[in-house]
């Protein structure tokens, strides 16, 4: 390798490394916990995961029965996330339509 190729490489890594964020696809593979499985290379466990609220189960109990009136994430939904600067936590942008 010469000098100039090793210098674009060192440059070239210097950006990769600067990157604010990037975008990733993963998928559920446990809710309790809850972990992701990141473009099936590496698992990344809830407390390096944020999840917003869209995301998350609710239910209300009405007249003595339960309504589910929004499902959390299950095993096998498929994820778009965000890698943050640094690395994590890794931000849950939406669950796509499989």
């Amino acid at each position: 390798m010469s000098i100039n190729d090793a210098v674009k490489q060192i440059v070239k890594r210097s950006f990769e490394a600067q990157q604010l964020t990037k975008a990733m696809n993963g998928t559920v593979t446990s809710v309790q916990p809850l972990e992701v499985t990141i473009e099936q290379r590496f698992m990344v466990p809830e407390e390096f995961l944020a999840v917003p609220e869209h995301l998350t189960s609710q239910e209300l109990e009405l007249e003595g029965k339960r309504i589910l009136l929004r499902r959390g994430l299950t095993v096998g939904d498929k994820l778009i996330l965000l890698r943050s600067e640094g690395g994590s936590p890794y931000v849950v942008i939406g669950r796509l339509e499989t």
